[in-house]
């Protein structure tokens, strides 16, 4: 019997502008659907719609769309209400702010039991506890007791897996549910789904930027495009032998964590906005396949083919995109002296409360160097004390112990004078744009922060406004607009803009690709390498991407539970790894 069925499905805005184009989808009991594809192509809306989560404005023009039998479109708002949570859960995309910032874990998670009708305090809390265990958080009843921003991302996101599926719901809809999450804990996240899958019976709708997972998890894929599926079919055989031009620049803009190096290929433009899609003609995907002919512009082909489908003239001839050829080597000099210099590192946490506390070790000893010019990736686990380290290199923490060297000069201590040096040495680009940038603020104001707090005047810092967006690839009338009003890859541009503003020695990147499809990553990591061979500025790479590390370092540096345990040139860690917890990251991630 099949749980899910979408027939002629379209979703629009209050102007008529289609967002999800005569969608057909099916999803039976216990199986995977994955829905892939750029930002803005309708994926989280299919997700949103199924949920009846649309934003205010969007509306359901035509087709049907039934679970289980039941009318999700004509449903009554209380009927509604009783499916959701129960018959259907919702993994939201961002963990970040999906909790509640004012309340601990436990009393979210406590709301959301009372909703599934647990009357009993005790038994609710229990049944919490047994939520966080299967998600793998260990001391549940210490982190009842946290607020979200004492929790990493990662943790945040179990925190959301854990309460959708602990009402053993028929669906699971997952927006980007392994985002913020390291190889290791995404391994086991997608272990619980099978196993829940298995279990129950759980079909899971699965939106995600990240064509591997897809293919090792989903048994079927949707391609997405502009709100239409180009392509669908088996999932290993979509994403490992693609028909559609779309779906084969999308395998090409992923790096690979084996085999030969390669360039990435990065699409041109982005994709166009709903007006622009609504006043094409023809396949809306030709103003940027490579391979479009002029019969692609007045031709929309339908879906066509057996088992795996796709909309195109010329299907199958998809080879014939091939990547760039691997970029350049920088000359990295070990003779001068390094921009960054760390040794014995040490930072603790008092954690508990007022009458018992106790002393969690964060890092511990860590010691490194950072060449100029190097690119040196810091990876490990969600809570192995990479985040810290960046914190404590930028001054937003101090150490406990140890000392820190930024470009021959001692800023261990967040006095005056450590201070103006990192400003003028050191940025730092934070992991979510969303919410590290200024909501009230124009991109060309804060782009040029730490210009305005060191005093320069308006038309100085207008003039370098306008060269950073150039620079970064960004149109100059985005220079008045508020972040709000760009894409998430723009966002991060801008965030990048903000730290290169004053041209430093050396940026601290945390997670800065983790959000983005992969479309847009390629385009930011060709734009690192570009800026340094222009600026020949070095940077610690944060991140739990190791096919991304790959692509972008020279060097990698593994951490677990607060220690450095393996360090090396990527080849050597990656080809030959000599701890067992980096031969267990690169299992997890292959």
């Amino acid at each position: 019997m099949t749980l899910l069925i979408a027939r002629r499905l379209t979703v629009a805005t209050g102007q008529n502008l289609p967002v999800i184009r005569g969608l057909d989808l099916t999803l039976e009991p216990g199986k995977m659907l994955g829905l892939v594809g750029e930002s803005g192509a309708g994926k989280s809306m299919i997700g949103r719609t199924v949920a009846q989560l649309l934003p205010p404005g969007f509306q359901v023009t035509g087709g049907t769309l039934h679970f289980d039998g039941h009318d999700l479109v004509r449903m009554a708002p209380p009927q509604r209400r009783a499916f959701l949570g129960r018959d259907i859960a919702f993994i939201p995309q961002e963990p970040l702010t999906a909790l509640n910032p004012v309340h601990t874990i436990g009393t979210q998670m406590d709301e959301h039991f009372s909703h599934l009708g647990v009357s009993r305090a005790p038994v609710r809390r229990s049944r919490a506890l047994a939520a966080l265990e299967s998600v793998h958080l260990a001391d549940g009843a210490d982190l009842l007791t946290r607020y979200p921003h004492q929790l990493s991302g990662g943790m945040c996101q179990r925190v959301l897996i854990a309460m959708a599926f602990a009402a053993r719901p028929r669906l699971v809809i997952a927006d980007e549910p392994t985002t913020a999450l390291d190889v290791t804990i995404q391994a086991r996240i997608v272990e619980l789904m099978t196993e829940l899958q298995r279990r129950d019976g759980t079909a899971v709708l699965f939106i995600t930027h990240d064509l591997r997972l897809a293919a090792r998890i989903c048994d079927d894929i949707h391609v997405l495009y502009g709100g239409a599926v180009v392509e669908q079919g088996p999932a290993r055989a979509v994403i490992h032998h693609p028909s559609h031009p779309y779906t084969r620049c999308l395998q090409l803009a992923n790096p690979d964590i084996a085999g030969p190096k390669r360039g990435l290929l990065a699409l041109p433009d982005q994709m166009p906005g709903l007006k622009a899609l609504a006043a094409l003609q023809g396949c809306r995907f030709a103003p940027r396949c490579p391979l479009a002919g002029p019969e692609c512009r007045t031709s929309d082909p339908p879906l066509a083919g057996d088992r795996q489908k796709a909309a195109c003239l010329q299907p199958y001839l998809t080879e014939g995109i091939n990547p760039p050829p691997p970029p350049a080597s920088p000359a990295i000099s070990t003779k001068a002296a390094p921009v960054l210099e760390v040794a014995g590192l040490a930072k603790h946490y008092a954690t508990g409360s007022l009458f018992r506390r106790r002393t969690t070790p964060a890092v511990l000893g860590a010691s490194f160097t950072v060449a100029a010019g190097e690119f040196v990736a810091l990876v490990g686990e969600s809570g192995s004390g990479k985040t810290t380290i960046g914190r404590l290199v930028m001054g937003l923490e101090r150490p406990t112990s140890g000392t820190i060297r930024l470009a021959g000069q001692d800023v261990s201590r967040p006095d005056g004078a450590a201070r103006l040096h990192r400003v003028r040495h050191a940025g730092m680009v934070f992991q979510d744009p969303q919410s590290a940038l200024n909501p009230r603020r124009q991109v060309a104001a804060i782009a040029t922060q730490a210009m305005e707090a060191a005093g320069v005047d308006r038309a100085m810092r207008e003039r370098r406004a306008a060269e950073l967006l150039a620079e970064m690839g960004l149109a100059p009338e985005l220079a008045t607009r508020t972040p709000s009003q760009l894409s998430g890859g723009q966002r991060q541009r801008v965030n990048i803009a903000r730290a290169l503003c004053t041209l430093p020695k050396l940026l601290v990147a945390d997670e800065i690709v983790s959000g983005l499809d992969v479309s847009i990553q390629a385009q930011l990591l060709i734009l690192l390498q570009r800026l340094r061979a222009e600026h020949d500025f070095a940077m610690l790479f944060i991140s739990h991407d190791l096919a991304v590390v790959r692509h972008l370092c020279e060097r990698v540096m593994v951490m677990q539970r607060g220690e450095i345990v393996e360090a090396g040139r990527i080849d050597d860690v990656f080809t030959n790894p000599q701890h067992p917890y980096t031969r267990q990251l690169l299992a997890d991630a292959a």
